[in-house]
C-alpha cells in the first residue's frame, strides 16, 4: 500500500464506521433536511435525524459536548451562539457513539476525531483566495529512521515556497517550521488553516519577508495519537516530543536545506505551532537557541507541572529574537499559558504575550499566523541613542 493513500483510507474508514454506527433509521429513512444551516446572525443550526437514539450531543470547536434537542419527527437540533466568520468544527455523538454528519461531506482530515466542518461566511478575509501571485506547495515523503509507528516508516512534510521563489538564483530564504496540533495531519495547516493563502496575501501586501514554510507530520511516535490517550503521562508526552525533535533536527531540516534555497543561519530559522505543535515549538525552539532565532506558540500545550524540567537551561542571553506566546481568553489552556508567561518573565525572558478573544479553534490560529508571520526575519530594532 502506498503511504500516499493513507489519509484518504483513514477518512473512508472513519466515514464508513460513522455510517454503520449511526441508528439504522438515520441512514435508511433520512428525511429531507439541512443538517447545517447558517443563520443571519452567524449562528449555525445543526440537525441530525436519529429517531431511535436516546441522546445526541454535539461538540463545537473541540469544546465539551452539549445535548441536542429531540423533535417529534426524530430530528435532533442545536443552534450555536453567533460565530466569527471562519472555519468551525463540530462533532456528533449518538448514544455515546461518535458519528459524522451523514449530510455534510466537509470533514476534518484528522487522525482520531470524527469531526465535520462548517464555514461561516463574512467580509473578505486574508485567508480567502485572491487575485495575487501564489506560492507553490510541494509534498515530500521520506523513509525516517527515527519516528515510530508510521507504515513503511514513511514520514510526510509539505514545503511552501513563496511567490517568485527561484531555485536557480543565488538568493537564500529564511524558513518557518510550522507545526500542527494533536490529531491533525501534515496538511492541516493548509486544509484547515489556509496557511498558504494567508502567506500569499500577506506577501502581496508587502507585510512579510519572503520565506519558505515547512509543515511536517509532527509526531515522534504515532501511538501518541492513535493509541490510548497519553496526555496525563508526562513520560509519554516527553517521549513523543523528544523523538520528533530528533527527526526535525537530524532528518527534516537537513533535507530542506539540501533541496531548497534555505538559509542555514539561526537568524533565518523560525519554529511555531498550535496546541501540541505549539508546545513542541516552544520546547524545541527554546531548547536549541543555536538553531532557531524566532519561536512561537499558539494556544500551546504548556500545562507542565515542572516547567524547569520541561525547559532546562533557559537564559536571556540565548533568547530568540522573538518569543511569541498567545492564547485565546476562552481557551481551556488560558490559565496554563498565563502561568507559563509568568514563569518566563521570572527567568528574565521577554515573551510577546498575546491574548485574543475566542476559543481553541482555527479562527484563533489563523489570526495568530496572520499577526505572527509579519514579525519574522526582521533586523533587530536599533538601540536608542543615549
Amino acid at each position: 500500500m502506498s503511504p500516499h493513500t493513507l489519509p484518504l483510507l483513514s477518512f473512508l474508514a472513519r466515514l464508513t464506521f460513522s455510517l454503520l454506527a449511526a441508528p439504522l433509521g438515520a441512514v435508511a429513512q433520512q428525511p429531507a433536511l439541512k443538517s447545517h444551516e447558517i443563520n443571519p446572525d452567524s449562528s449555525v443550526t445543526l440537525r441530525l435525524y436519529a429517531p431511535t437514539a436516546a441522546s445526541v450531543t454535539v461538540g463545537l470547536d473541540y469544546d465539551r459536548a452539549v445535548p441536542m434537542a429531540r423533535g417529534s419527527d426524530g430530528v435532533w437540533t442545536y443552534t450555536t451562539p453567533p460565530l466569527v466568520p471562519a472555519l468551525h468544527m463540530y462533532s456528533l455523538t449518538s448514544d455515546g457513539t461518535a458519528i459524522l454528519d451523514p449530510l455534510n461531506p466537509a470533514v476534518d482530515p484528522c487522525l482520531r476525531l470524527l469531526t465535520n466542518e462548517v464555514t461561516v461566511p463574512g467580509a473578505a478575509q486574508i485567508w480567502d483566495v485572491a487575485d495575487v501571485p501564489h506560492g507553490v506547495v510541494h509534498r515530500h515523503i521520506y523513509h525516517t529512521a527515527v519516528i515510530r509507528g508510521l507504515q513503511g516508516d514513511a514520514e510526510t512534510y509539505y514545503v511552501y515556497t513563496p511567490p517568485g521563489y527561484d531555485s536557480r538564483s543565488g538568493k537564500t530564504y529564511p524558513v518557518l517550521y510550522l507545526l500542527h496540533g494533536w490529531t491533525h495531519v501534515a496538511e492541516s495547516w493548509m486544509h484547515c488553516g489556509q496557511a498558504h493563502l494567508i502567506l500569499d496575501n500577506l506577501a502581496a501586501q508587502g507585510r512579510t519577508v519572503p520565506a519558505i514554510v515547512v509543515m511536517p507530520l509532527n509526531y515522534g511516535d504515532m501511538d501518541f495519537v492513535l493509541g490510548a490517550d497519553q496526555w496525563d503521562d508526562p513520560s509519554k508526552v516527553a517521549h513523543n516530543l523528544g523523538v520528533f525533535s530528533t527527526a526535525l533536527l537530524t532528518e527534516i531540516i537537513p533535507q530542506v536545506e539540501a533541496l531548497y534555497r534555505a538559509s542555514p543561519r539561526r537568524e533565518d530559522r523560525a519554529i511555531a505551532g498550535l496546541s501540541m505543535g505549539g508546545g513542541e515549538s516552544l520546547v524545541i525552539g527554546l531548547g536549541h537557541p543555536d538553531v532557531f532565532g524566532w519561536v512561537g506558540g499558539f494556544s500551546a500545550a504548556v500545562g507542565y507541572h515542572d516547567l524547569d524540567g520541561a525547559f532546562p537551561n533557559m537564559s536571556p542571553q540565548t533568547a530568540p529574537q522573538l518569543l511569541w506566546v498567545s492564547c485565546a481568553t476562552g481557551d481551556g489552556g488560558f490559565p496554563a499559558t498565563g502561568r507559563f508567561i509568568a514563569w518566563l518573565k521570572a527567568k528574565g525572558m521577554a515573551p510577546m504575550a498575546v491574548e485574543t478573544p475566542g476559543v481553541h479553534n482555527w479562527a484563533v490560529w489563523r489570526d495568530n499566523l496572520i499577526h505572527f508571520a509579519p514579525l519574522l526575519f526582521r533586523p533587530p530594532a536599533p538601540s536608542p541613542q543615549r
